[in-house]
This record gives structure tokens, C-alpha cells and sequence, in this order.
């Protein structure tokens, strides 16, 4: 099983809060932020980057179903 991450970047201000958070998930370009795998085994931390987005532009994806952000 693999968890999906997906960074919108139209959406993505690139605030860091993801790559502070996470930086063995995600980095920080110029403008906005990047998963650095697409594809991970499942990772708590991924979840709480999501939801921790200000513009919530990272989804976490479950076999293709939306588990991040949680509600």
C-alpha cells in the first residue's frame, strides 16, 4: 500500500509549513512546494502536512481515494 502526495500549485503560497514540518516529504522551491517522492509508504506526517497547509493545497490520496486533509 502507498499513499499518493500531490502539491497544487496554483493553490500552494509556499509558506514551508509542509517542508518545516516534513522534509523528508517535501521541499520548498522558489514558488511553491513539491512533494520530493509522489508515491510513499503511508506516513502520519504527510496527513498532518496537509492539514497543517494554509491554502490546503496537498492532498494525500489513498488508492485514488482522499484521506488529507482530514476534515
Amino acid at each position: 500500500m502507498t499513499w499518493h502526495l500531490e502539491v497544487d500549485e496554483q493553490t500552494c503560497m509556499a509558506s514551508g509549513m509542509c517542508a518545516g514540518l516534513a522534509p523528508e516529504l517535501f521541499t520548498l522551491d522558489d514558488d511553491h512546494a513539491r512533494p520530493l517522492a509522489p508515491d510513499i509508504e503511508p506516513d502520519e506526517l504527510a496527513l498532518d502536512a496537509a492539514d497543517s497547509c494554509p491554502t490546503v493545497a496537498i492532498t494525500v490520496t489513498d488508492g485514488g481515494k482522499e484521506i488529507g486533509p482530514r476534515p
